[in-house]
C-alpha cells in the first residue's frame, strides 16, 4: 500500500517532521510539499496531512487543499497532524480547529508532533510576537517522537 504525506511548512520543522514520519513508516511512502505542488490522490491508499500553525492557524495550503479533496480523503485512511509550539490540551484544541470536522471524523490518526521557534528565520514583527507568546527570546525547538511513532503505528 502507498502512503502520502502532504504537508506545507513555513520555516521547515514541518517539513523535518514529515521526512522524519516517512522514514518511521517505511517503504512506499512519498512527500508532497503542497505550497509547491498538488498530488494525485488516486495513487495512494493512505494519505497524512499535516502543516504548520501559526497565531492559531494553520497553513493556507494545507486548508486549501484539505478543502478541494474533501470526498477523496474520507474514502482513505487518513492521518492528521500539526506542527506548533502549543502543547498538550492547547495543541489538541488547535489540531480539532486546523482541519474540517468531515476528516477529524474519519482520520485513523490525529497527532501534534512538536514545534520550533527560531528566532533566526523571523522577520521582527514574528520576532515581537513569538517572544510575548514563548516569553522567551532563546529559539526553541521540541520534536515529538513518541507522537511521530504512534502516528506512524496507527497508520500502519
Amino acid at each position: 500500500m502507498s502512503t502520502l504525506i502532504a504537508y506545507a511548512s513555513k520555516y521547515g520543522f514541518t517539513k523535518t517532521c514529515a521526512e522524519h514520519l516517512a522514514r518511521t513508516l517505511g517503504d512506499q511512502v512519498e512527500l508532497c510539499d503542497l505550497s509547491s505542488s498538488l498530488p494525485d490522490l488516486k495513487k495512494y491508499d493512505k494519505v497524512i496531512i499535516g502543516g504548520s500553525v501559526y497565531a492559531g492557524k494553520i497553513r493556507k495550503p494545507v486548508t486549501r487543499f484539505c478543502l478541494e479533496n474533501l470526498k477523496d480523503l474520507t474514502e482513505k485512511r487518513l492521518g492528521l497532524f500539526i506542527c506548533g509550539m502549543a502543547k498538550e490540551e492547547d495543541a489538541k484544541k488547535q489540531l480539532e480547529t486546523s482541519f474540517p470536522r468531515e476528516l477529524l471524523s474519519v482520520a485513523a490518526a490525529k497527532e501534534s508532533l512538536g514545534g520550533e521557534c527560531n528566532y533566526d528565520k523571523m522577520n521582527f514583527l514574528e520576532k515581537f510576537i513569538m517572544k510575548k507568546i514563548t516569553g522567551s527570546s532563546q529559539s526553541q525547538r521540541h520534536m515529538a517522537e513518541d507522537n511521530i511513532t504512534r502516528l506512524a503505528s496507527q497508520m500502519k
